[in-house]
């Protein structure tokens, strides 16, 4: 079964998953969204996603990682903002991503070690059998593991990618345009658009 493990009703709340028990979580949730997709539009692909999405991912830590050096210079009201925003683009890109099912399968295919942090490799399996490689790096946070970067084709870091364009924003524009720049993209996306 693929997605065993995934819930354990009752079980002990000291309990923590292991880095792939979360990613089996997630995937579940992605699927099941998947599979109802059409009819909870994207605003529901949200509200479904964002629970899980906010467990999994560990969004404090990649906004300040995606921010870089910046980040020490600004205000408590500019970083708890920049999270919020960015922790609602990120979500509303799965919402706008993951808008149907056609046959797709989520499958672990290796857990590596790096130092401190785990690697989970992953796939979604498309109906044609051709595999979309996506890997999380994991970090312990608390008792918790959870994803601080995501790979996508195995290679490309979201976080890289992110810091680019978040550089860029905060040279020509500062916090304040960032925060404007990712509220933006997340209502471009929730609005279907």
């Amino acid at each position: 079964m693929l997605f065993a493990g995934v819930c354990v009703p009752g079980a002990a709340s000291s309990w923590a998953a292991d880095a792939p028990d979360v990613i089996d979580g997630l995937n579940a949730q992605l699927l099941a969204t998947m599979k109802q997709a059409q009819a909870l539009g994207v605003q529901g692909r949200y509200d479904a996603l964002a629970p899980v999405l906010s467990k999994t991912y560990d969004i404090a830590s990649m906004t300040r990682m995606a921010v870089g050096p910046d980040w020490e210079a600004l205000q408590p009201a500019q970083k708890a903002a920049l999270t919020d925003a960015f922790s609602r683009m990120m979500i509303a890109t799965y919402a706008k991503r993951f808008d149907g099912f056609s046959g797709e399968a989520f499958k672990i295919t290796e857990v590596t070690d790096r130092a401190t942090d785990k690697m989970v490799k992953t796939q979604i399996v498309q109906s044609n059998g051709k595999p979309v490689p996506i890997n999380y790096l994991m970090r312990k946070s608390g008792p918790e593991w959870r994803v601080v970067d995501v790979y996508l084709d195995g290679t490309i870091s979201e976080l890289a990618s992110r810091r680019a364009e978040f550089t860029s924003i905060l040279k020509s524009g500062g916090p304040d345009a960032l925060i404007a720049s990712l509220r933006k993209q997340g209502d471009r996306l929730l609005s279907g658009s």
